[in-house]
């Protein structure tokens, strides 16, 4: 049998229940407020990702993206510029054909943002041969630098999944507090 989206995550992320997706759990815990203000916004927002993911086979998961991003709040923005629920950057969201002026930001309409980063995170899936944590890490760092930390990798005769990459602190926490 042929395993889907959803198996194929599954079946990875069963033996990532170490010690960076222990630390992210704990850090969630940690802050006492995270759920409360959570929960609040994923009761006007969450339904409707879940069903955008559904509607497109893709990994449950997915629909935790914004959890991590921005906590759920379409106004989020960072300082690098990225916003929205999604916190999409400037160049990501013009390449997603996001609309960006003085009177409308596409990265915050919460329907325009999710279908571009499901758009998005589908691309980047195929470009990194449907596995996941490398999707995520793409989506979080840059499908760039992935690939070449992937290269050199790949040239010291190393493993290149997510999990043996150098990457970007931000990044090497980011897939792990999806998970946890």
């Amino acid at each position: 049998r042929e395993l889907s989206w959803h198996d194929e995550w599954r079946a990875r992320s069963h033996d990532l229940q170490g010690k960076p997706v222990e630390r992210a759990r704990n850090g969630i815990l940690r802050q006492p407020q995270y759920l409360p203000v959570i929960t609040k916004r994923a009761r006007m927002y969450l339904h409707y990702i879940v069903d955008r993911v559904e509607a497109r086979d893709l990994p449950m998961e997915l629909a935790l993206v914004p959890l991590v991003e921005s906590m759920l709040n379409p106004f989020a923005a960072s300082p690098s510029r990225a916003a929205g629920l999604w916190r999409i950057m400037p160049r990501t969201g013009k390449s997603l054909a996001l609309e960006q002026n003085w009177w409308y930001d596409g990265r915050k309409d919460i329907r325009t943002s999710t279908r571009a980063a499901l758009d998005y995170l589908e691309s980047l899936n195929k470009r990194f041969d449907g596995d996941w944590m490398l999707t995520l890490a793409a989506y979080n760092a840059g499908k760039g630098r992935v690939a070449k930390a992937q290269r050199s990798n790949a040239r010291a005769g190393k493993p290149t999944d997510y999990w043996s990459l150098r990457l970007p602190l931000e990044t090497r926490t980011y897939v792990p507090k999806i998970i946890a």
